[in-house]
């Protein structure tokens, strides 16, 4: 069974019709290599984690969700 999104415009969609845009982190970093890490080292903890994801198949649109790592489960971000 796929992952399914809840896209606001379009309804629960398949995951397929998504990209992963990574986690939502906080923009405020003072030195250059702690902006590395947070754009291209994932902290990869279990639990809820928020994410941003893209609807390519569809609205062509950023969404917002939280999702628990350890289920997949989906809910309010």
């Amino acid at each position: 069974m796929s992952l399914r999104i809840p896209c606001p415009r379009c309804g629960p969609r398949p995951s397929e019709e998504f990209a992963y845009g990574g986690e939502l982190r906080p923009l405020d970093a003072e030195d250059p290599t702690a902006e590395f890490a947070r754009v291209y080292l994932r902290d990869n903890v279990a639990g809820p984690r928020t994410e941003r994801w893209f609807h390519a198949f569809g609205c062509r649109r950023w969404l917002t969700v939280t999702r628990d790592t350890r289920t997949n489960r989906i809910g309010a971000p």
